[in-house]
């Protein structure tokens, strides 16, 4: 079922504003995974967006993201903001094709595979889990990497407003996410 907000999807006249959208819970991994996350992805001037937007602006953000980066923690399932971003996220894979990378970040695959709809869509993609035993800055260049190749097999095909690799524009709205 297509949400009610979503603007129809055309790839037609689609161009990429942005190489990375990163959904997550603030409460769970703002000031700790998902900082350290775009702190990479500056470091390999991948474009991302990062700001608090109006509905509208979120969701036309996540539909000019050639990736579409879902960080899967404790509390992400409990945020309407979260459930409406996956919501788009999945409708713009299906419809569009749009890349997702699901992380799971203090919770398993299996957990967010037991539910219904676009969790259990997404948690059956191919993602990163972190364990216990691994240090998270590891784990965040496997991930940064796995998006940069993501990125370069397809830059000569996909109309982005920018080369990948050039210094990036970062998106930040009203605040900062880090």
């Amino acid at each position: 079922m297509t949400p009610s907000f979503a603007p129809s999807l055309s790839t037609s006249a689609l161009r990429y504003e942005y190489e990375v959208f990163v959904s997550f819970c603030g409460e769970d991994t703002r000031t700790s995974f998902t900082c350290h996350l775009f702190a990479a992805l500056d470091s390999k001037n991948i474009c991302s967006c990062r700001g608090e937007f109006n509905r509208l602006e979120l969701m036309k953000a996540i539909k000019t993201s050639r990736v579409a980066v879902v960080v899967f923690s404790k509390s992400y399932a409990t945020s309407d903001r979260c459930i409406d971003e996956l919501a788009k996220i999945m409708e713009c894979n299906r419809a569009l094709n749009q890349r997702v990378l699901p992380i799971f970040y203090d919770v398993s695959p299996s957990e967010v595979r037991k539910q219904k709809g676009n969790f259990e869509e997404a948690a059956n993609l191919a993602g990163f889990h972190l364990k216990a035993n691994r240090p998270e800055s590891e784990f965040i260049e496997e991930i940064v990497e796995n998006i940069w190749k993501k990125l370069n097999e397809e830059s000569s095909t996909a109309p982005s407003l920018r080369q990948i690799g050039a210094p990036a524009f970062i998106a930040i709205g009203n605040f900062s996410r880090c």
